[in-house]
């Protein structure tokens, strides 16, 4: 688990994952957090299915970057947000990562705080020299983020916009 001001980021096991999956509030009375209102998008829930938990359950791959992390606000005993990394560091020794805040707690600087901690944890991993972000074009919130976290945008297409963080510097 990371820590960071307000905020636990915990990565979730296999049988967690499974609970996250059903949104029937099990997850959160395993973990002892209040109920949550969030809800899971078919494509988070094809990509749980058909990708993350296959990582997690492969015992030659590091499950930390493949499973899905949630954010629990401390102080309300919450969950409020969800990160990924997509897969270990490739041959160049970059990862991808991918975050979404719940609806009813943007605006609160969560996820800002969340990929901070993140950034700080991945910095004392072995192998990973760079963390790359895809964001949807106006998706104002998701670019202010990695901004806030010294992303540098690569470039900007029709629909998506690609950004990295060299962690050299």
């Amino acid at each position: 688990m990371i820590q960071t001001f307000r905020l636990n980021l915990l990565p979730l096991s296999y049988d967690q994952l499974q609970k996250y999956i059903k949104n029937d509030q099990s997850l959160e009375k395993e973990l002892n957090l209040k109920d949550s209102t969030r809800s899971i998008s078919p494509e988070l829930i094809e990509a749980l299915q058909q990708t993350i938990l296959p990582n997690v359950a492969d015992p030659a791959k590091n499950y930390l970057y493949s499973t899905l992390w949630t954010i629990i606000n401390r102080a309300d005993r919450q969950m409020v947000a969800d990160l990924c990394f997509v897969g270990e560091p490739n041959a160049d020794g970059e990862i991808e990562i991918g975050f979404g805040t719940y609806e009813q707690h943007q605006g609160h600087g969560y996820m800002t705080e969340a990929v901070t901690g993140m950034i700080k944890w991945v910095r004392e991993q072995a192998g990973v020299k760079s963390i790359f972000a895809q964001t949807e074009m106006g998706n104002f919130a998701s670019m202010s983020v990695l901004q806030k976290n010294g992303f540098v945008q690569l470039s900007s297409g029709e629909k998506l916009s690609s950004w990295r963080l060299d962690l050299n510097k």
